[in-house]
């Protein structure tokens, strides 16, 4: 309001982040947006935003619109990411209530490496009529085939649509590179290469790992969004199964199959402004599902969705009136032990995993545990090795795995030195239960309070840290 100084930091704000961010990437969203002068901002999965979207969209029919026993996939491809969700639709005493059961991965694949392989697959027509562009002009190429792709698909009357790639200097125009992107290429580039129509068994190809590596984002190496999909609902399956909660809210759709397939799809991201691609999908959904179609949620903005959904369910909290989906935790967490046992030459005892947070621990709550004989290093350098994992949701809090390398993921290692007690020497144990918080703003805390007095300390999920 004019005239009015607006502080941001007193105003309810809602991040949405993708809903394959682990606790890690989690808090460091949480403390770059308090750092930027935020302040405590609440963080939703973007999936989730869609589907308030959609509500919000539907008004008061979206209960019409769906039943008791739907699956709903959110589907979501944007530029460089594809983020997967399921929300089973459940009934409480006549009323509908919307539950997220599964998040896929976090896959780095999406409509920059559409555009980019068009770009390649041009310059290779190129190259084959005796014309080359420099690394200057690729990058060019690499835009006029993205606009060019979405002038393909937003238009179907055309058969193609012409492509100049300009140079630098001053004989700008002699030195013009012109092409065509056809429909042909289009589709088998886009439809039959990263929307192939692969079987439900096809799953990625891993990539081998190589010792050095320029350091930075881990892409997905099967650039095939099929596959990674069918992953997904392989994946979800399973950590449906280790859960009798949640198995119960879905088991009219499961059956014997040993995959998840969802009743209903949500598109969201602007890939899926093709209706060319959204249809490939439910394409591939229907052969999944023994030929019965698998129907579409329509009705939402694909570039606006999340903002709007996530205005929405901002709305909801601070009034308390509409509907909630029911989320928590998206993984399982653990922290890793150190084994009990003597000494064997040539052999190192696997590290076992304490979990901490059982996947669907609500935002607001926190947990003791209890039963354990725990003891913390204080006062001396020490090592802390954080796990999770997505397909382990009937796990408890302070179950033991025994060997966390074989069968969870490792989240992240942190290397520190925590304060000891003022009447103990350094390097003593001490003894401790574990306090683990998921706080309303959906960030993990992790407290390790002494047995013995009011003493607690803060363990973070971070990266490695000096």
């Amino acid at each position: 309001m004019q005239g009015q100084n607006w502080d941001l930091s007193e105003t309810e704000i809602v991040l949405t982040v993708p809903a394959s961010f682990d606790a890690v990437a989690q808090n460091l969203t949480a403390e770059a947006a308090e750092a930027a002068g935020l302040g405590k901002v609440t963080l939703l999965e973007e999936p989730q935003a869609a589907l308030y979207a959609w509500i919000a969209q539907a008004g008061g029919e979206w209960r019409s619109l769906i039943t008791p026993g739907d699956i709903i996939l959110v589907c979501d491809v944007g530029g460089g990411t594809a983020d997967f969700s399921l929300i089973a639709v459940t009934d409480s005493s006549g009323t509908l209530e919307l539950e997220r059961i599964s998040v896929g991965e976090h896959i780095l694949l999406g409509g920059d490496n559409m555009d980019l392989t068009l770009a390649y697959t041009l310059q290779a027509k190129l190259a084959a009529e005796g014309r080359s562009v420099d690394s200057w002009q690729f990058l060019a190429l690499v835009h006029a085939a993205s606009k060019a792709k979405i002038a393909l698909f937003d238009d179907e009357s055309l058969p193609e649509v012409p492509i100049a790639v300009p140079s630098r200097g001053s004989s700008l125009l002699a030195r013009t590179v012109s092409t065509t992107l056809d429909r042909a290429t289009l589709e088998q580039v886009v439809l039959d290469g990263f929307f192939a129509k692969t079987r439900i068994s096809d799953l990625p190809q891993e990539a081998r790992r190589v010792g050095l590596q320029e350091f930075g984002l881990p892409f997905a190496a099967d650039p095939v969004i099929s596959k990674h999909l069918a992953r997904f609902l392989c994946r979800s399956r399973a950590n449906l199964s280790s859960s009798q909660s949640l198995t119960a809210a879905v088991e009219r759709q499961l059956g014997s199959t040993e995959f998840v397939m969802p009743t209903a799809v949500l598109f969201n991201g602007g890939v899926f402004k093709s209706g060319a691609i959204r249809n490939r999908v439910l394409e591939l959904l229907t052969s999944w599902n023994e030929g019965k179609p698998v129907r579409e949620l329509r009705g939402i903005e694909l570039d606006l969705a999340v903002a709007k959904g996530a205005s929405f369910y901002g709305r909801t909290r601070v009034t308390q009136r509409g509907i909630r989906i029911k989320a928590g935790a998206a993984r399982s967490y653990y922290i890793g032990l150190e084994s009990s046992m003597p000494a064997v030459p040539g052999f190192k005892p696997p590290i076992q995993a304490l979990c901490v947070v059982p996947q669907g621990m609500q935002e607001g709550s926190e947990l003791l545990i209890e039963g354990r004989d725990l003891g913390l290093l204080t006062g001396h350098p020490a090592e802390f090795r954080f796990y999770s994992s997505a397909v382990r949701s009937g796990d408890h809090p302070g179950q033991i795995l025994a060997d966390a390398a074989r069968e969870l993921e490792e989240t992240s290692l942190l290397e520190i030195n925590l304060p000891p007690l003022p009447d103990l020497p350094a390097g003593q144990v001490v003894p401790v239960q574990i306090n683990s918080v998921v706080t309303e703003l959906g960030t993990l805390e992790l407290w390790m309070k002494h047995m013995n007095s009011d003493r607690r300390w803060k363990v973070e999920f971070q990266v490695r840290t000096e």
